[in-house]
């Protein structure tokens, strides 16, 4: 038996080794026709054409059979508008060539909807084929790309008017705004879909563009075009799609990178991951599969046995090991058609069937975050217009979120048109001050494709963006307190209060957003609505005390009275705090006091009225003195102060200048040079001094001014108690210098060291 098998396989080796030889004879024999066909110096024109046709063909066509189509089919010119129409496209954008594969997709879609709403009254309307997709092949080889879809399909007459002719004043609105933009020289790409021209956008990275369609009242029909002519003829290959179209594209040289498979799997996930309709894409993916070993290599593969042991081990096999096939591992690279939209626009379902993790996983797929949202609404609005909207509010504020506070395009939420992805490039979608909302936005209303110039400008939109603004601030009353205070509010508060400032006609929605730490608790910040629930009896106003830091605000001298007396105070540490309070004219009916300003007054019975006025009586000379001697052009008056219990004075704004600390952020300005009039003005403004009645500093220089009002120690002591209230008062010493100097003289006097005694 072995002997056997031994001859054989010389047998076979021999037999191979004479064809090998016999092969290599014929090759190196052999003289090549027209050796100088293979040369590109001498290629003819015939040769060219016919590698022309070689490329273009279609599969079951081959060169003679497209040649002959193209003798046989009718030739048509395109209208003069569509053929300047599609030059203007293909010459004159350069950007953004990407969006055909959106526009084919988009068409694909709509045929298919059509035959699917045609399917509801006609029973046979399916019948050809029962699949409704849309399928994308790459061919590289012959530089083709193709989008199949099961749509509806077209008829000749169909091909021939939707694919040749465009309604005139579509096509005439189209050039007009296409030169208006040129002239203006902005972007004209995004004007592709506007007016019904999505098709064309195929030439700008096609030099070819064969449609095979096949219509359910029709034979197969073939349209090409060069985009300077176009022919239709019935389909040789008869029936082949059952029912829709093929769109093939011959690309340019320069379009090479729209055949490789990860840019059209990027394409058609940026753009038409929602379409309601499967997209396929032809794709390979590498398997690991068990394959049988076929006997032959086997037995090569296994040395030599005696005859009696292999007789031996035959007997003591089983029979299922004798049933059971040997395999073995390889890796094979297989090509099938892979879903790219597995994703579901799960807002067109109700919000009631969707479920939490189902909102976690879409927004964690469209937002690359890899945290669940802190919140997020699903809606639809109808009206003026109907969209349906999830917006959501992510758990971390994103990184640079006030780098280029109000000129950096917000692309947090996205616009779809019928699922059909079409811009993020916004800058009023949602206002400034909710630059962190991410979510999307999908109307039927909105014309599909148009350009995001012509969207930004569109009525519809701004009623979209009042809806949406709404619904974000719903959705953040909605959260949780303990979620809001301890999360939110301290990754997006700066934003409501910039929303606040911005945001007219929410700022009351916006006010009871707001949250503040005041001298009620150390650690637990405070919405107003809380402030105004726990204010004492006959307080008219919310007071508020700002400064860098809650210490300086609490240790200021304007809140040592409020204090005292049991009010709630305000601290406002962050530099848009003031602001915001500025912006906000009252809360509830109760207007904002801020207590380093004018107006801070109490409530108080008629005995303690007549002390007072006792009090300003007595102190009338020293105010008086203040005013128009040592502090001459330095105050605006000199009070006794209702605000003050430990300190001897104060410097007050008036009710509409600035308090210490917006001075403070105002100069620290980078654009501020000084020469602004209203800055100027504001900083010029005269404060008045509030003394302390009951202060022994304040009552000895009393008594000084009341002995000699010429005395100048009590002049010192006076500008030094003036510059000693502006610095704890928030504001700035004009003159440093000088200031040192009063102090130097004091403490010599107050040590007994000569004052012109120098250093030695």
């Amino acid at each position: 038996m072995r002997r056997v098998w031994v001859i054989g396989l010389l047998c076979a080796l021999v037999a191979f080794a004479a064809v090998k030889a016999e092969d290599e004879v014929d090759v190196d024999g052999m003289v090549e026709e027209d050796v100088g066909k293979s040369r590109d110096a001498s290629r003819t024109d015939d040769e060219v054409v016919q590698r022309e046709e070689e490329a273009i063909q279609l599969d079951g066509l081959n060169a003679a059979q497209i040649k002959e189509l193209r003798d046989k089919s009718e030739k048509h010119v395109f209208q003069a508008e569509v053929n300047r129409m599609m030059k203007l496209i293909i010459n004159s954008l350069y950007k953004n060539k990407e969006i055909f594969l959106r526009e084919l997709i988009s068409n694909a879609s709509d045929a298919l909807d059509k035959i699917r709403l045609l399917s509801l009254t006609n029973d046979e309307a399916m019948a050809s084929n029962e699949e409704l997709t849309i399928k994308i092949k790459s061919d590289k080889e012959r530089n083709m790309l193709h989008i199949t879809d099961t749509g509806i399909g077209m008829t000749k007459e169909d091909l021939v008017k939707n694919l040749g002719t465009i309604a005139k004043s579509g096509t005439s609105e189209f050039l007009n705004k296409m030169n208006d933009m040129q002239t203006e020289d902005q972007s004209t790409s995004e004007l592709i879909g506007q007016f019904g021209v999505g098709f064309y956008s195929a030439f700008l990275i096609a030099d070819k563009v064969i449609v095979t369609s096949k219509h359910n009242n029709d034979t197969q029909h073939i349209w090409e075009s060069d985009s300077n002519q176009f022919s239709v003829i019935e389909d040789p290959r008869g029936n082949t799609l059952g029912r829709g179209s093929t769109v093939t594209l011959v690309l340019k040289e320069e379009a090479s990178d729209y055949l490789e498979l990860e840019t059209i799997k990027n394409l058609v996930k940026k753009y038409s991951q929602f379409i309601n309709f499967p997209i396929y894409v032809w794709a390979s993916k590498t398997e690991t599969v068990e394959e049988p070993i076929e006997e032959d290599a086997e037995a090569a593969a296994e040395p030599e046995k005696d005859a009696a042991e292999e007789e031996a081990e035959v007997e003591e096999e089983d029979e299922e090991d004798k049933e059971k096939p040997k395999t073995k591992t390889v890796e094979k690279t297989v090509w099938d058609w892979e879903l790219m939209n597995d994703i579901k626009p799960i807002w067109q379902r109700p919000a009631k069937e969707v479920e939490e993790d189902e909102y976690n996983a879409f927004y964690k797929t469209f937002s690359k975050d890899t945290e669940n949202p802190l919140a997020h609404i699903h809606f639809t609005a109808e009206g003026e217009v109907t969209f349906r909207s999830i917006l959501f509010v992510p758990t971390a504020a994103p990184r640079g979120l006030f780098d280029e506070y109000g000129s950096k395009k917000n692309d947090y939420i996205k616009l779809f048109v019928r699922r059909v992805f079409i811009t993020d490039d916004f800058n009023d979608m949602m206002p400034k001050y909710l630059n962190f909302v991410k979510g999307m936005v999908d109307s039927d209303d909105l014309p599909l494709n148009v350009s995001r110039e012509t969207l930004q400008q569109h009525k519809l939109l701004k009623v979209i963006r009042k809806k949406l603004v709404r619904k974000t601030l719903d959705m953040i009353k909605k959260i949780a307190e303990e979620h809001y205070n301890d999360k939110f509010w301290k990754e997006f508060g700066t934003n409501i209060k910039l929303g606040v400032i911005e945001d007219h006609s929410n700022r009351t929605r916006l006010a009871k957003l707001l949250r503040f730490i005041t001298s009620n608790s150390d650690s637990v910040v405070t919405s107003l609505e809380q402030y105004v629930e726990r204010m004492k009896e006959k307080q008219d106003k919310i007071y508020f005390m700002a400064g860098t830091s809650r210490k300086e605000a609490e240790s200021s001298p304007f809140v040592e009275r409020l204090l005292k007396k049991g009010y709630e105070v305000i601290y406002l540490t962050e530099p848009v705090d003031e602001y915001c309070i500025q912006a906000l004219p009252e809360f509830d009916g109760k207007r904002f006091q801020n207590v380093a300003k004018e107006g801070v007054k109490f409530d108080e019975s008629d005995k303690t009225k007549e002390k007072r006025e006792a009090l300003e009586k007595e102190y009338e000379p020293l105010t008086t003195w203040l005013k128009d001697k040592p502090l001459k052009d330095m105050i605006e008056k000199a009070i006794v102060s209702q605000r003050l219990t430990n300190s001897p004075c104060a410097l007050v704004a008036s009710q509409y200048g600035w308090s210490g600390n917006m001075e403070r952020i105002m100069k620290a300005q980078a654009y501020q040079t000084g020469k602004d009039i209203s800055t100027n003005y504001y900083a010029s403004q005269k404060k008045t001094l509030e003394i302390n009645p009951k202060h022994p500093l304040i009552k000895q220089m009393l008594n000084k001014v009341n002995d000699n009002g010429e005395d100048q120690t009590a002049s010192d002591l006076a500008v030094v108690l003036f510059e000693t209230a502006t610095l704890r008062s928030g504001y700035q010493l004009a003159d440093t210098k000088a200031y040192g100097e009063r102090i130097e003289r004091m403490l010599r006097l107050s040590m007994n060291v000569a004052l012109d005694e120098q250093a030695s």
